[in-house]
């Protein structure tokens, strides 16, 4: 109390009130009803101090009030204060926050859709957007004091991460940066590379969640913690939490059998009170269906609650199951309140096309109060998802994983149905920094005391490796920056050669290899310490074992090489059996997914033929498309015949068949199994070892025999020590390629990509010709392979629609492939321009070999994707949604999203096309209008 105080502490107390009211900081926590956290005010001073920041936290903790505090100073010193967000729609929410807070005169928002008072002292931008910027040079950057980047662990986003680094390398010093990212494990070694090119940066690492976040699995009816209670094993040792034994003793009796059969033959039986505690062990052990998970947490008072499933089609069908189960969560009261918000939300959506989106499946959802959430969804619907789950009025959101990414729309509880997900290439586990951010989104601030994470019992689940998931907090964050051809000749146009090469061994990127670097080194050094020892083990008193080890290796080699040469001859002759093949032709395919009886549709031949979904010539021989007894209409490949195949049979293709159809494809396989399955195809036989004949094999053998060592007692155990040795001695050699090829590795591709734009002319020494400042304008994955297809003047004279389909296959990547049908294309004009394009990327394709330029590390132009365009072409035609859909096969969300890229390329082709090829800007313009309508037009996020 001050009365308490005496004189001196009274009148210093005083000063210090007085000195704290004085700051920015002061009036900033007036502004909002709680107190700040300690991590949130050591950031905050740090940047009224003029540092910049880098703040590291937990989802949910409040990050963004640090660079809601730049933008309050900005404001204050009368300076520019832009704020980045990684998507749209993150750009939409941060928007709307500051327009309410500061006023929407103040505000702006850019994101290539929008663009909203871009002139406005603060600034809302997609990390792209303020890029292009950058590299314009744009007039907007004048006065900028202040760069807000949110989510910036996004940088480890293998597709999109560059940006972040290109923004960060290249923002002018004068402007202070504020980083706020998720909790990453090497926080300190991110901010010790933001002090190293922006200058003094502060790091600022919280682990603390304001609200406790607590795990649990649900087996059957119970729910589970996942830890015991945190226990210092009675004042011995440190407190740890402990795995609920519970669940161990669940997971071992799921394992075992009701008795063990070697006790049964010998008569002993497994006593009767363990198989009776065994069997009401397995009475709990099932996985609970959706609307049981979703009854039991409202039962419990643990709704509002996302689950994430790893599938759009599961999302919708966890709706549908909950809607037949007669789940209702949504009182009479609430149900009216969603009808007027969904209806006010939606009113621009025409009629027609409201069946054709599920609306009124959709609304029958919402007003239970139960929703999916996921990228296939019209954007507007997404929209009123969130607001009605903020609001409290959905309670129940089956979402994909995608919603975790910055969304404001936390839950008390978190769901996850299983930890394993498709990353596109395989079924792999979910890692500890996607489980962390998942299970972020539970516990709301202000209204939630603690969070819940559930994760459903599945058969062969192991309790302590989610414990481990569970327990470990944070995730290393990884760039992913390279080089691109647009980069490449902004940054020489910009600032020369030479000066864009030393900017570039400035980026994380470069940083993370030269430090990785020392510790690779140290591991050589221990190995050379490894090889002394080795080598000693296997010196022998008859002679150099060294040498004889060396003969050993040899020969082994040779034999390899011997048996690889037989199967090489066996793949040659396989090849020209596949030649051969005919529609019609009935064979036997020897192995691989697809083994067994199989009618061929088409050869496959690559002389003069398309081959593939995506319309270009293949050359690595044939490819049979095949329908196979199991009713599956596949494109095989050389790998599927490691021996010749022959035709068994033959039997007619009915011209009638329709490999999109089922039951044609039912029909076909009957008639074939009809046809042919009695056959059984002749068991090859193996091919004759060609080592009995081989000169060099035999000389090697007389040498060994011949060797002083051969003769040695202890000759396998010096062979051992000698094999560890080569093992050893080959990975250390291994590691110093990586050392050598870590070093300046982001320069060295830089030096690459020059070294073909000089080529091709976009580059001559320091000059940036005509055809770069044309590909400086276009930005996108496949950036030179558009300015490539203007300078070729491939898209003149095609009408707005058809250009539309073309530039389609600039942006569109399937998410599955499908080799066994071809894409439908729009023809004439437009079907010619497509295969230019594709005959073009090919001339690329070979260059970028011929320079060195791998796609697979992220650089380079990928294979254009034709399956967009038909959709592409209809919608810029004036076809109707429905048939549109219908004939795309395609959610509406997706749909949208393609739409809006295609639009954002088209809008680069008109800024950038040649003067003289006025028609291609003239109708890339009108593909826009075109392509802007109806559920495209109305969608306020991409």
């Amino acid at each position: 109390m001050t009365e308490d105080l005496s004189p001196a502490e009274a009148y210093a107390a005083a000063r210090l009130r007085a000195v704290e009211q004085a700051t920015a900081l002061a009036p900033f926590r007036d502004l909002y009803d709680f107190d700040l956290d300690p991590f949130q005010i050591e950031a905050c001073q740090a940047l009224e101090a003029g540092k910049g920041v880098l703040v590291a936290a937990p989802t949910g903790s409040g990050k963004t009030i640090v660079g809601e505090f730049a933008v309050h100073l900005a404001l204050g010193q009368g300076r520019k204060c832009f704020y980045t967000t990684p998507i749209k729609a993150l750009s939409n929410q941060k928007y709307a926050d500051l327009a309410r807070r500061y006023g929407a005169d103040k505000v702006g928002l850019l994101t290539g859709d929008n663009s909203v008072n871009a002139d406005a002292p603060v600034v809302v931008m997609t990390t792209e957007v303020l890029r292009n910027m950058l590299y314009a040079g744009s007039q907007a950057l004048s006065g900028l004091g202040y760069v807000v980047m949110d989510e910036v662990h996004y940088l480890s986003d293998r597709f999109r991460g560059a940006v972040w680094e290109e923004v960060i390398i290249h923002l002018p010093d004068s402007v202070t940066l504020v980083s706020l990212s998720a909790t990453v494990s090497n926080a300190e070694e991110f901010g010790d590379w933001l002090d190293t090119v922006r200058g003094d940066t502060q790091v600022i690492v919280s682990e603390h969640r304001p609200v406790p976040l607590w795990q649990h699995v649900m087996a059957g009816r119970k729910m589970y913690d996942l830890f015991e209670e945190e226990s210092d094993h009675g004042g011995r040792g440190v407190a740890r939490r402990e795995v609920n034994p519970d669940l161990l003793r669940m997971a071992r009796m799921e394992n075992q059998r009701t008795y063990n059969p070697r006790e049964r033959r010998r008569g002993k039986m497994v006593r009767e009170a363990d198989r009776e505690r065994e069997r009401r062990s397995r009475s709990r052990i099932w996985t609970p269906g959706r609307p049981e998970v979703i009854e039991r947490l409202d039962s419990e008072g643990l709704l509002p609650a996302i689950t994430f499933i790893f599938s759009r089609a599961a999302c919708q069908a966890a709706v549908q199951q909950c809607m037949y189960a007669g789940l209702r969560l949504n009182d009479e009261d609430g149900r009216q309140k969603v009808r007027e918000i969904v209806e006010e939300r939606t009113a621009s959506i025409p009629g027609e096309d409201l069946h054709v989106l599920g609306y009124y499946e959709w609304l029958e959802g919402l007003e239970r109060g139960i929703a999916a959430h996921h990228a296939g969804m019209l954007p507007t619907f997404k929209e009123v998802v969130e607001e009605l789950f903020v609001r409290g009025l959905v309670k129940a959101v089956f979402a994909t994983e995608t919603l975790a990414l910055g969304i404001n729309m936390p839950a008390r509880s978190v769901v996850l149905e299983k930890l394993v997900k498709w990353n596109g290439e395989q079924h792999a586990d979910i890692t500890p920094g996607e489980y962390t951010q998942l299970t972020g989104r539970a516990g709301r601030r202000g209204i939630d005391v603690e969070g819940h994470a559930v994760v459903l019992w599945q058969r062969g689940m192991d309790p302590a490796a989610l414990a481990g998931l569970a327990g470990t907090r944070t995730y290393p964050l990884r760039s992913s920056f390279r080089p691109s051809y647009n980069m490449a000749v902004n940054l020489v146009q910009q600032f020369g050669r030479h000066r864009s090469r030393e900017l570039l061994e400035t980026s994380f990127a470069q940083f993370q290899a030269d430090k990785s670097v020392v510790g690779i080194s140290r591991q050589v050094q221990r190995n050379e310490e490894g090889l002394e020892g080795y080598r000693e083990g296997m010196r022998c008193h008859l002679g150099d074992f060294e040498e004889y080890a060396r003969m050993r290796r040899d020969l082994k080699d040779r034999e390899t090489e011997i048996a690889k040469h037989g199967a090489a001859q066996r793949r040659v002759a396989a090849a020209a059996s596949l030649e051969k093949l005919k529609p019609g032709d009935i064979i036997h395919v020897p192995t691989g997914k697809f083994a067994g009886l199989a009618l061929v549709l088409d050869p496959g031949l690559p002389a003069g033929r398309t081959n593939g979904h995506r319309g270009f010539e293949q050359h690595d021989g044939p490819r049979p498309l095949v329908l196979t007894a199991e009713r599956q209409v596949k494109r095989l490949a050389s790998i599927d015949f490691p021996v010749p195949v022959e035709a068994l049979e033959r039997m007619r293709v009915p011209k009638s068949f329709n490999a999109r159809s089922p039951q044609s494809r039912r029909d076909l396989a009957s008639a074939l199994r009809t046809k042919a399955g009695h056959i059984v195809p002749e068991r090859h036989r193996k091919a004759r070892s060609e080592a009995v004949d081989d000169r060099e094999i035999t000389r090697l053998r007389a040498a060994l025999r011949a060797h002083p060592c051969h003769g040695c007692d202890e000759r396998e155990d010096h062979a051992r020590w000698a094999e560890r040795y080569h093992r050893l001695q080959r990975d250390t050699q291994q590691l110093e390629r990586r050392i050598e090829g870590r070093t300046n590795t982001i320069a060295r591709t830089f030096d690459r990509i020059v070294a073909l734009l000089t080529e091709l002319d976009y580059l001559r020494d320091e000059e940036v010709t005509e055809h770069g400042r044309r590909l400086a304008r276009l930005y996108g994955e496949l950036d030179l392979l558009a300015s490539e297809c203007l300078r070729a003047r491939i898209w003149e004279g095609l009408s707005p629609p058809e250009l539309a389909a073309c530039v389609s296959a600039l942006v569109y990547e399937a998410r599955q492939a499908d080799d066994a049908v071809a894409p439908k294309t729009p023809s004439g004009k437009a079907k010619a321009a497509l295969g230019e394009m594709v005959r073009i990327w090919g001339r690329l394709d070979a260059l970028e070999e011929h320079h060195k330029i791998n796609q697979t590390e992220g650089v380079g132009q990928r294979e254009p994707d034709l399956g967009f365009a038909w959709a592409a072409y209809q919608w810029a035609s004036d076809k109707g949604l429905d048939e549109v859909l219908r004939e795309a096969d395609m959610p509406a969300g997706d749909f949208v999203r393609w739409c809006k890229q295609v639009i954002d390329v088209l809008g680069q082709i008109a800024a950038a096309a040649p003067r003289e090829n006025s028609t291609v800007a003239k109708n890339a313009r009108k593909a826009v209008d075109s392509l802007l309508r109806g559920v495209v037009a109305y969608s306020s996020v991409g």
